[in-house]
C-alpha cells in the first residue's frame, strides 16, 4: 500500500510541481515543491540522521538509513518533544498562535529553500532555532528561507533534540560513550556535516556554510565555534542575542551536568540505563521539572552546554581567551530591550576588541533598536516588560517575513528589513555585510568600537 501511495505522489508532483526534478542526495533522492515566493523551491522535512528512539536514546546521531524511491519533501518534520507555548503569554501571541506541530523523538529534520534557475555556486546558511535548549522549531512562522533565496543564498533550517532527549548528562551515559550531556549540539553538527556533503547537488557552495542562530541559537553557534570537531565545516557565524564574552550564556562542567542529570532520575527511582531509555517520552518532562523544582535555584538554567572532553574541551570563555575558537569571519548583535542588554552588549563588544588582540579580523556588531509597532495600546506595550526592541523582534526582519507578523508593519519597517536581509546575504556570501546602496557596516573596533544600529529612524 505504501508504495501504491508513493508512486501516486510522485506522479502528482511531476504534473504539478513546475516540473522540479529529483535531487540526489547521500540517502536517496528528494524532490522539493514551490515555495510561497516565486521562484523558490522549498524541501521539506529531509532526515538527516537516523530517528534517535529507543536504544538511540542519548546516543550520537547516526546515519539514516538509505530510501529507494523519490522522497517528496512537501510536509515539515516533526518537532522535538517540547512544552509548547503557553497560550495567552508574550511569545505565544507572537509567534505561536498557531499552535506547534506534531512532536516526537524522530525529530532530525532539515529543510532548504532554493532559488531556482542559478548556475553558479550559492552561499549556504545554516539557522538554529532558539528556545532555552527546550522548546522551538527551524520552520516557525517567522523563519523561512524565501527572502534570503531572493538574495541568491540557500537556507537550510533544522530541528535537533531538545530537553531531556537533547541535553542530559549522566554518569551511566559517560561511562557508556564517553560523553554525555551534548546530544542536541551533535545533531546540530550531524546537520552541517550533511549539509557539507550534500549540498553542492542543490547548487550550493559547500565551502561557504555560514552558521546563525539566535538566544540558545547563538548560543549553540558559539558552541560550535568552540569545538574541535566543527574545524573545516564553517566558513561565517552570526551570533545573535547571546554569546560573545562573558555573555548570558555560558557552559558548564561536564561533572556538574552529569550531578544534575543523576539527581533527575534518583528523584524517579531509576537508577540503570534500559529503564531510561525504556521511560515513556511523554513523560521525560515530569522527571525534569520535578527535580528543578526542588533544586533548580542551585543550577540555574537545567540545560546548556557541558565540557565533555570532546565537544567542548573547555569552556566558551576559555576557548575564546585562549584563541581556540574558529578563525572565521563574524557577526554578532543583540535587541536594545533583550535579555540583560547592557551585559550583551559588553559581551559583543569585548568579544570583537578580543579577536583584534589575537591578530584575528574583528565581528561585525549590532544593535536592533525597532520598536516594533502595535504594542501601544495592548497589554504588552513599552512600559511593560515586554516592550518594543524585545528579546526575537529582529527575526521578522532579518527573514524578511513580516508579511507572516500580527502586527502593523510600515513601509519604514519594510524597508529596514529589506536592508537587514541584504546586509545578512551579503555576509554569507562574502564575510562582509556591505553592498551596493547600503549604508556602510565598519567592524567593531578601537577607538570608535562601532555598532551599526538598526532602526527605522
Amino acid at each position: 500500500m505504501r508504495l501504491i501511495v508513493s508512486f501516486f505522489i510522485l506522479i502528482w508532483a511531476c504534473l504539478f510541481v513546475d516540473a522540479a526534478q529529483p535531487v540526489e542526495t547521500s540517502c536517496g533522492k528528494v524532490l522539493g515543491v514551490p515555495s510561497k515566493a516565486d521562484g523558490v523551491t522549498v524541501y521539506k522535512g529531509i532526515p538527516y540522521a537516523a530517528p534517535p528512539v529507543g536504544d538511540l536514546r542519548w546516543r550520537l546521531p547516526q546515519a539514516h538509513a538509505p530510501w529507494d524511491t523519490v522522497m517528496v519533501c512537501d510536509k515539515f518534520g516533526p518537532i522535538s518533544l517540547q512544552g509548547g507555548s503557553t497560550a495567552g503569554t508574550f511569545y505565544w501571541k507572537e509567534f505561536y498562535q498557531d499552535g506547534h506541530p506534531f512532536m516526537s523523538e524522530d525529530c532530525l529534520y532539515l529543510n532548504i529553500w532554493v532559488p531556482d534557475g542559478r548556475k553558479e555556486k550559492m552561499p549556504v546558511m545554516v539557522w538554529i532555532h532558539g528556545g532555552a535548549y527546550l522548546g522551538g522549531f527551524g520552520h516557525e512562522i517567522e523563519f523561512s528561507g524565501d527572502a534570503l533565496a531572493k538574495e541568491g543564498v540557500i537556507l537550510v533550517s533544522l530541528n535537533y533534540r531538545l530537553g531531556m532527549c537533547g541535553f542530559m548528562a549522566h554518569p551511566l551515559l559517560t561511562a557508556e560513550s564517553g560523553t554525555s550531556g551534548n546530544y542536541g549540539f551533535y545533531d546540530q553538527l550531524a546537520a552541517i556535516e550533511w549539509v557539507q556533503q550534500n549540498i553542492a547537488a542543490f547548487g550550493g557552495d559547500s565551502d561557504n556554510i555560514t552558521v546563525f542562530g539566535q538566544s540558545a541559537g547563538a548560543g549553540s553557534v558559539q558552541t560550535l565555534i568552540s569545538s574541535p570537531l566543527a574545524e573545516g565545516k564553517i566558513r561565517r557565524a552570526i551570533i545573535q542575542s547571546g554569546g560573545g564574552l562573558n555573555g548570558l550564556i555560558g557552559s558548564r562542567p561536564l561533572s556538574v551536568a552529569e550531578e544534575m542529570g543523576k539527581g533527575m532520575w534518583d528523584e524517579a527511582g531509576v537508577s540503570d540505563l534500559a529503564s531510561m531509555r525504556s521511560w515513556p517520552a511523554e513523560k521525560l518532562p515530569e522527571v525534569l521539572w520535578k527535580y528543578m523544582g526542588m533544586h533548580g535555584s542551585k543550577y540555574g538554567s537545567p540545560f546548556r552546554p557541558c565540557v565533555d572532553g570532546k565537544l567542548l574541551v573547555e569552556s566558551l570563555d576559555s576557548t575564546a581567551m585562549s584563541g581556540k575558537e574558529l578563525d572565521l569571519s563574524y557577526m554578532i548583535g543583540w535587541t536594545a530591550q533583550d535579555m540583560v542588554p547592557d551585559i550583551q552588549s559588553k559581551a559583543a563588544i569585548d568579544w570583537s576588541l578580543l579577536l583584534v588582540d589575537q591578530g584575528r579580523k574583528p565581528a561585525y556588531v549590532y544593535l536592533f533598536e525597532r520598536d516594533l509597532p502595535g504594542d501601544e495600546n495592548s497589554e504588552n506595550n513599552p512600559a511593560d516588560n515586554m516592550p518594543g526592541a524585545f528579546h526575537s523582534s529582529e527575526l521578522w526582519y532579518m527573514f524578511g517575513t513580516l508579511d507572516n507578523c500580527w502586527r502593523p508593519m510600515t513601509d519604514a519597517d519594510y524597508a529596514l528589513s529589506a536592508k537587514m536581509v541584504k546586509y545578512w546575504a551579503n555576509f554569507a556570501r562574502t564575510g562582509n555585510p556591505n553592498g551596493p546602496d547600503l549604508p556602510m557596516w565598519e567592524p567593531c573596533i578601537l577607538p570608535d568600537k562601532t555598532v551599526m544600529i538598526f532602526d527605522v529612524k
